[in-house]
């Protein structure tokens, strides 16, 4: 037996997120994040979003429903997980691997754009030259280095996880990782579906596994928000360390 199917579920909206978009909206340079990237919590609405994945879990029909968690070891990724596993009543075990945590960004952490072209206007411009995918500040990471940690996860799952579905509770940029390495896609399709449709607080992808793809998996559904919406949750599509180039804590 080895797996079959991937749930992934992005965090709920964490307090980083809250800040960063506060700072965005403000022209401020620098974020005012309440704890260091991986002990951010969820906000109160975050919660409430994470609680709705329960409930889009409970629904599911018995053979969907995940057999195990895999989940980011950042506070905000597990009390997603945590959350909506308490609202289906389920006990599953949990997984916790480093290598689904947030993107690192390096000397660019807790810094808006505008912060990083005032105190860093060399990695501004580097980043505009090397583009979104390939760029790596200084100590950090650039998407192609996320992606490799998904590949490695993928391969773990896909070769010795012995439950047929897993859960996967992580972040905006790891997880539309997980699909750009799903379906095989190139640096300006993964960056036109981050522009076009990025992924929101609490929204659901699914994979399953495919012998006749050529990555061996398939994506079946991405940026799913009907659960939140349902339930008169608030949506929200907060960027995270993906989005802006300095760190939104996705």
């Amino acid at each position: 037996m080895s797996a079959r199917s991937l749930i992934l579920v992005r965090h709920g909206q964490s307090e980083g997120n809250v800040a960063a978009e506060s700072a965005q909206r403000d022209n401020l340079e620098r974020i005012a994040v309440p704890a260091r990237d991986p002990d951010v919590e969820l906000s109160e609405l975050g919660r409430e979003q994470a609680a709705a994945v329960g409930r889009w879990l409970s629904d599911l029909p018995e053979d969907e429903r995940p057999e195990i968690v895999w989940t980011s070891p950042y506070r905000r990724a597990r009390e997603s997980a945590e959350l909506a596993l308490d609202e289906t009543g389920t006990d599953l075990e949990v997984r916790v691997d480093e290598r689904l945590r947030d993107r690192d960004m390096g000397i660019t952490d807790m810094l808006t754009g505008a912060g990083i072209r005032a105190k860093y206007p060399e990695e501004a411009e580097r980043r505009e030259w090397l583009g979104k995918f390939y760029y790596r500040p200084p100590g950090g990471e650039s998407w192609s280095d996320v992606a490799g940690r998904v590949r490695a996860v993928l391969t773990d799952i896909a070769h010795t996880e012995r439950h047929e579905r897993v859960l996967v509770a992580a972040h905006d940029v790891v997880l539309l990782m997980f699909t750009y390495v799903a379906e095989g896609l190139d640096e300006e399709a993964v960056l036109e579906r981050s522009r076009k449709d990025p992924l929101k607080n609490a929204a659901i992808c699914r994979l399953r596994r495919d012998e006749d793809s050529p990555t061996g998996w398939v994506v079946q559904d991405y940026n799913i928000d009907t659960h939140l919406r349902e339930l008169g949750v608030e949506v929200t599509d907060q960027p995270g360390a993906s989005d802006e180039v300095g760190a939104g804590r996705g």
